[in-house]
């Protein structure tokens, strides 16, 4: 049974897992769906057609699932689906997808967003992503499996930040990050890997060489992109983690690729 202070306003039509816990003064919506032992510690609002996963908890006065910052949404029937084991601090907001985008904003399992973060519509989340303080999606981000947004950056609408890639603090991050990528700076660039990060999920030296040697080729200033991808799929395209950045490359974007400065090649 759901435990719910006498001070929360749920809605009759919310469906509530087993061992759902909502502290003083939260308010559920109609369309609002809370997964197994999900716990809202105090004064979270979850609305719309929103998704809560099993075990995911939410802390005080974040905003969940409230109408996209979009001038384009006209009401349209659209979702914000939050996956399992899941933690949002305190301030951060969600919003659900929009008909430009798939009508889902998706957020995946064991991520944590800390103080202040901002996902925006139709974003689409991996697992064990972490987003810092502050830290704020623009619409139809990607953010792929094990990334980290450093504090107080923001990320451009539509680019995509690939798997284990880090984005440092107070970056404004315009164009797409590569798989294992570090991306820096107040117009971010690449700054070579991610080795922290690399060494933390068990690559070995042998693979973060192999890396190393892939981020070289993909950013050399010879031939055309395409033919960089080809030569790098061709060296090292059975190697882990090359694969990963051949297939973010040919996935195909709105935005560029996130470069590094003219003539460094870590």
């Amino acid at each position: 049974m759901a435990r719910i202070h006498a001070t929360a306003i749920i809605d009759p039509k919310a469906t509530l897992g087993d061992g759902v816990r909502i502290g003083p003064y939260c308010l559920v919506g109609a369309d609002v769906e809370l997964g197994a032992d999900v716990l809202l510690h105090s004064h979270v609002v979850i609305e719309g057609r929103t998704r809560i996963g099993a075990r995911s908890q939410i802390f005080p006065f974040a905003s969940i699932g409230h109408r996209p910052q979009d001038l384009k949404y006209k009401g349209e029937p659209s979702e914000l689906l939050v996956g399992e084991d899941t933690t949002v601090r305190e301030h951060v907001t969600m919003n659900p997808g929009t008909k430009g985008g798939g009508l889902v904003t998706r957020v995946g399992n064991h991520c944590l967003f800390m103080v202040g973060a901002h996902v925006a519509h139709d974003c689409q989340i991996g697992d064990h992503v972490i987003l810092a303080n502050n830290a704020t999606l623009g619409g139809h981000v990607v953010v792929e499996d094990h990334a980290i947004i450093g504090g107080l950056s923001a990320i451009h609408q539509f680019v995509r930040v690939g798997r284990h890639a880090i984005v440092g603090g107070m970056s404004g991050v315009e164009h797409d990050v590569i798989p294992y990528g570090m991306a820096l700076g107040e117009r971010a660039r690449l700054h070579g890997l991610n080795v922290v990060g690399l060494k933390r999920y068990g690559f070995d030296r042998g693979q973060i060489q192999a890396l190393n040697s892939a981020f070289q080729i993909l950013f050399a200033d010879d031939d055309t992109l395409a033919e960089r991808v080809a030569r790098l799929d061709a060296e090292l395209g059975q190697t882990k983690g090359v694969t990963d950045i051949v297939a973010f490359v040919r996935g195909g974007s709105s935005r560029a690729l996130c470069r590094p400065k003219p003539g460094d090649d870590r």
